[in-house]
């Protein structure tokens, strides 16, 4: 309902803005019962050999546009022509793909003439890729590919109807190979295509495979919003039940329904458990809660409301069975503090652990890379995963 609101509101909006810019009101297409003009459309955005990238938006009636996304430098201010069309180029941008929004007097949305739009749980952000040359790892390479399957599923756990997304590596369907499994969540509002769309975890394993960099395995994408509450109440409670709610449905509905539908190995040695932000609060918190069950346990910029009460109560006696526990956070993420606080809690358990502090904020370009490394360590791959 949020996101319809959201979509329609936009809707409605730019239709009063354009109005004018149509050259029709109502009482003319009365009186000549002639339809309106159309104008040509914009392209927005426009990524130059430069790699400088020009966005436009044709509202006449604003007052002010601004544009804003996950490159460095915050907003930029659109500025308007003769005819309406407001217009502005950032950049040169490095190689990435980058959200971004659109601010109308003061109305975020995406951006009208990009089709693009990330999946999340209110459409507000629209996606831009500026390609490398040579292509960057979550690029489309002349390589095989693999397959993104979407699935529709009843959780008893939850007693609702839930989607998730799976990733087959190239040549599952002709092969009768079993494969391990990493389960990858996303942050607070997304959902279970972001990682796929925005994401492109798909591309990342094809050209991992195909660089002989990590092992073929089946990557599973879940929704990560389990429990919901009330949304105009976002509180530590609601969080920690989201959390509990959303491990009942991996365990219970998720990891039976994979094993039960793919060619996997059912054992811990062959699963992983990866999510960023929220999902990393996720991942950590179940991985580390059922290590029977996961041997690779991974976070990228970690959501984790109290990483000591976490650490006390899943390794009560300074022993870890874990193949790998690894996390990441960038220098410039809000929640850097978070990670730091689960290795200082670590290292005082003496638990043998990898934590990253890297380049970056809390955004899409940090995690791809994230994922880019984490997956090479996975199940004794192509290069020598240890526990550090």
């Amino acid at each position: 309902m949020k996101t319809t609101t959201i979509l329609l509101a936009s809707v409605l909006f730019f239709t009063q803005l354009n109005a004018q810019d149509a050259g029709v009101t109502k009482s003319d297409t009365a009186r000549t019962n002639a339809p309106p003009r159309r104008d040509s459309a914009l392209v927005s955005p426009e990524v130059h050999p430069d790699r400088t990238v020009t966005f436009r938006l044709r509202a006449p009636n604003a007052k002010e546009v601004k544009v804003a996304g996950e490159w460095p430098g915050g907003a930029t201010s659109l500025v308007k022509d003769d005819s309406g069309v407001w217009s502005a180029t950032v950049g040169p941008l490095e190689p990435d793909i980058y959200g971004y929004n659109l601010t109308v007097d003061g109305l975020a949305m995406v951006d009208p003439n990009n089709p693009w739009v990330k999946p999340m749980r209110a459409a507000r952000t629209s996606g831009l890729e500026v390609p490398g040359d040579p292509p960057r790892l979550w690029e489309f390479q002349a390589v095989p590919h693999g397959t993104v399957h979407e699935h529709a599923y009843f959780s008893k756990s939850l007693d609702a109807n839930r989607r998730l997304h799976v990733y087959t590596p190239p040549g599952y369907e002709k092969s009768s190979a079993s494969y391990p499994v990493l389960y990858l969540f996303h942050g607070s509002g997304d959902n279970d295509a972001t990682w796929t769309a925005l994401g492109r975890a798909q591309f990342i394993a094809d050209n991992l495979l195909a660089q002989r960099k990590s092992k073929p395995m089946i990557i599973v994408m879940t929704d990560g919003h389990a429990f919901t509450g009330n949304p105009t109440q976002v509180s530590t409670n609601l969080i920690s039940r989201n959390v509990e709610a959303f491990g009942e449905d991996l365990l219970k509905d998720v990891i039976p329904l994979i094993e039960s539908t793919y060619r996997v190995k059912a054992n811990r040695e062959n699963r992983a458990i990866i999510g960023l932000s929220m999902g990393g609060g996720q991942s950590l918190g179940v991985g580390l809660r059922h290590r029977e069950l996961f041997a690779w346990v991974g976070g990228m910029s970690s959501y984790l409301p109290n990483p000591e009460k976490l650490v006390a109560e899943t390794f009560p006696e300074s022993k870890s069975d874990l193949k790998l526990l690894w996390f990441a956070c960038g220098k410039d993420d809000r929640l850097v503090e978070n990670a730091r606080q689960l290795s200082a809690a670590l290292k005082e358990k003496n638990i043998p652990h990898e934590f990253k502090e890297t380049a970056g904020n809390h955004s899409w370009p940090v995690w791809r890379r994230y994922l880019g490394e984490f997956m090479p360590l996975l199940f004794a791959g192509a290069n020598k995963a240890a526990t550090r």
